[in-house]
């Protein structure tokens, strides 16, 4: 489990950077709250959001593509297998 703070925000942010993706927050009509510019891998968040917010929506935005742990550095492989597990306990108790 992790904490909904700045920190755990950042530690996203950067599994995105490492990846080649640019997060940016801007202002806009998101209908999910955010957007993908696909071609660019840029990746735009709506700016009014909270910090909580802002890390759902990244975990949602990391779901979208294969994450290659190959990329990732010591401390972002470890955000990224503490959000695995509670994606899979996630799923595991949406199918019971």
């Amino acid at each position: 489990m992790f904490k909904y703070n700045r920190t755990t925000l950042t530690k996203l942010e950067t599994i995105l950077k490492q990846h080649d993706y640019t997060v940016r927050y801007e202002r806009g009509n998101f209908k999910s709250g955010y957007c993908i510019v696909e071609n660019k891998n840029v990746a735009v968040i709506n700016k009014f959001f909270d910090v909580e917010a802002r890390i759902n929506i990244l975990i949602e935005i990391l779901g979208t593509f294969e994450v290659d742990t190959e990329k990732l550095d010591e401390n972002s492989q470890e955000m990224y297998q503490t959000i695995s597990n509670m994606d899979s306990t996630k799923s595991i108790r949406q199918e019971g």
